[in-house]
């Protein structure tokens, strides 16, 4: 491993550092050149064509203030010298490079440095929701020792994480440093030859396991084909539009549907991290209004956060009356909670129409489907017992939750149609296709489909047929031509024959008040005669373990009378819950880890 340790500004402008801000000025949201929906080959093809305009990336801090702007041209002029300064070290074509993903302007630069170089990045999570630093570090090792890296960077704090990763492996990286290690390089000679289709275009790891996690294998022709299918049919990009995000970089929703997709379509976009958001979810609405933004997408936690936290004096300040596109997803979608937001925001001149439902994974490059634009959220409602038993859709009507019928009703969010070049089959556990009317595991074919994952043939083969179909792991069925995802397959807990949805169980927690959002996780465990049963784990606020046996004791009953199950509730220790790369709770690893303690 080498490590330059010499700190100098870079060359390319004064946006590497902090200085200056009051000659700051975000990019413009009007451009001044035809938009084009990411019909290029590669990524480096896109950015030559954004930078023909106006437009580009904008970073904020906690506190609302501009501290970055980068234009598309002048990304494109830093990306490429970095680029020759990457090429000095020599590494093979290919080779790839770490990028600890925290929000900065240094991220795009060495993403985009790596396209025009021909390497390939790839963005490593930085410490959310984690169980302390030393369960990161581990965390980062197992991340660099699976991806093979050759090169990696870190910005501020998180450099000492990265070497730490890097010693307690003895992983042989050619090179590790900050960014300013990296510009103190001389340039190479060579010319650029940027990544072309064949190549790929990154490695993005799933968020779903940070146990075992998997690097997705993403081509050039895999996401240029999302982008175009995300920018023309799912959004429909327009000029003048201008995006806002607090979505992590290192999420296929961040990475994909806000860095990306904005520079693809040519779009501005203001960015802050995600820590600030959970810190001051207000900035989010706060740019909206104050940049006359049009595109934001968050998970439903999010629009919950924000609502939650909003004070009737911000009401009366934001203008959201542009927001014509407000996405949702990377997890299920509680309608009651959207309903909430716009609610509470409808002084604001929040449209809920705005409300755009999807789909997608990783796997997928980003996004499977999308709702129709501009009529907001649409819901299913089914006979709940009919699904649970036999797996049947029969519809009921619409009901809104909280109605009281003699028949259980489950509401569920239809996703939209999959997007053009897309094949959608539902099948039963054996991998045949269930007739019409039926509920089964989703399976995908299309264009932005992975290529597998990496240094994993056993893993890709479990997922992905030599046919091209993808085993996405969710349960769903069709509504007319809309996805309806009901749940993942592999949570499924199965009770006396009956199909019981985790996410079910924990939405019944977290509607208590003593239950924060986030801070339930259900799962099944086997009893000692091998039969499945219900388990939840809440994980106490501030370590005040005081009221639980009152708390376990409510659980239990609303789990019963709303879900008709015996479920076992236990109130665990602070920070014992397990989380994804994206915030939410992992159930599989968070069963282990109470096994392993003891707690259940």
């Amino acid at each position: 491993m080498k490590s330059s340790q010499a700190v100098v500004s870079f060359p390319c402008g004064s946006e590497t550092g902090l200085k200056d801000t009051t000659r700051l000025a975000p990019t413009p949201s009007e451009n001044n050149i035809h938009v084009r929906y990411a019909d290029f080959g590669s990524l480096a093809e896109a950015l030559d064509y954004a930078a023909n305009g106006r437009t580009g990336y904008n970073f904020y801090t906690r506190r609302g203030s501009l501290y970055a702007s980068i234009p598309y041209a002048r990304l494109r002029h830093d990306a490429r010298i970095l680029a020759r300064k990457l090429l000095y070290l020599r590494v093979p074509r290919g080779s790839h490079v770490a990028i600890v993903a925290n929000t900065h302007p240094e991220f795009v630069r060495f993403f985009f440095a790596c396209q025009y170089a021909g390497l390939i990045p790839v963005p490593l999570p930085i410490v959310m929701h984690l169980n302390g630093a030393e369960a990161y570090v581990r965390q980062l090792a197992r991340l660099l020792d699976i991806c093979k890296a050759s090169l990696a960077v870190a910005t501020g704090e998180f450099f000492s994480y990265l070497t730490k990763a890097v010693s307690s492996q003895k992983l042989d990286l050619e090179f590790i440093g900050r960014p300013e290690d990296f510009y103190a390089l001389p340039e190479s000679s060579v010319q650029l030859k940027p990544l072309e289709q064949g190549e790929l275009a990154y490695l993005q790891f799933t968020s779903g396991s940070t146990r075992f996690p998997k690097g997705v294998m993403i081509t050039q022709e895999a996401v240029l084909s999302n982008l175009h299918a995300i920018t023309r049919h799912g959004i429909g990009c327009r000029n003048g539009d201008r995006a806002v995000s607090w979505l992590p970089f290192y999420h296929d929703m961040g990475l994909v549907g806000l860095v990306l997709s904005t520079m693809a379509s040519q779009l501005s976009v203001d960015f802050f991290s995600t820590s600030d958001f959970a810190m001051r979810p207000g900035l989010w609405l706060k740019l909206i209004s104050d940049n006359r933004a049009s595109i934001s997408f968050s998970p439903p936690f999010g629009y919950e956060l924000a609502a939650l936290r909003l004070r009737d004096s911000d009401v009366e300040r934001y203008d959201l009356s542009m927001w014509r596109i407000a996405g949702v997803g990377a997890e299920m979608i509680r309608p009651e909670l959207l309903e909430r937001f716009a609610s509470r925001l409808k002084p604001c001149g929040f449209d809920p129409g705005a409300f755009l439902s999807c789909y997608g994974m990783a796997e997928c490059s980003l996004a499977v489907a999308f709702a129709h634009r501009n009529i907001g959220i649409e819901v299913d409602c089914v006979d709940a017992e009919r699904l649970a038993t036999y797996r049947e859709v029969v519809p009921v009507g619409q009901i809104k939750p909280g109605t009281k019928t003699q028949t259980r009703v489950k509401t569920f969010v239809k996703c939209g149609k999959p997007l053009p070049g897309f094949e959608v089959e539902i099948r039963d556990p054996s991998g045949r296709p269930v007739p019409a009317g039926k509920c089964g595991i989703l399976y995908l074919k299309g264009p932005s489909v992975m290529s597998g994952y990496l240094g994993d043939a056993e893993a890709t083969g479990n997922v992905l047929g030599e046919d091209g179909w993808l085993n996405t792991g969710d349960t769903a069925y069709l509504s007319g031509d809309d996805i309806v995802i009901t749940g993942r397959s592999k949570d499924l807990i199965i009770i006396n024959g009956r199909n019981i949805w985790p996410q079910d169980i924990e939405y019944l927690a977290e509607s208590l008040d003593e239950v924060r959002i986030g801070d339930a996780c259900a799962f099944a465990l086997q009893d000692e005669r091998g039969r499945e049963r219900a388990v939840l784990v809440i994980q106490c606020k501030n370590g005040d373990r005081s009221a639980d046996k009152t708390l376990t004791s409510t659980l239990r009953k609303l789990v019963l009378r709303e879900l008709g199950i015996d479920c076992h509730v236990v109130v665990v220790p602070k920070n014992t819950l397990v989380r994804t790369t994206s915030g939410k709770p992992s159930r599989s690893a968070t069963r282990k880890v109470c096994i392993e303690k003891g707690l259940i």
